[in-house]
């Protein structure tokens, strides 16, 4: 890719909030919470994917997140 192609890249991620939004802004690039993950099983519970008391804390670990990384 060209430094112009990289740059119109980098500008429509900014843009668009696509890194750095939602609990990204407090939390930093990588955000992750107990409570985001209980939403999804609720959505995916919900369309009859997964059952209601799956233990996600199986699933993942916020041990590597929410470091603020990105922030200034």
């Amino acid at each position: 890719m060209t430094d112009d192609v990289i740059a119109y890249g980098i500008a429509a991620l900014k843009k668009h909030g696509v890194v750095d939004s939602g609990e990204a802004k407090t939390l930093g690039i990588g955000a992750m919470t107990d409570a985001r993950w209980k939403e999804f099983l609720a959505t995916m519970a919900g369309i009859g994917l997964y059952p209601r008391d799956l233990d996600l804390t199986k699933a993942y670990t916020l041990a590597f997140v929410n470091r603020k990384v990105g922030m200034k």
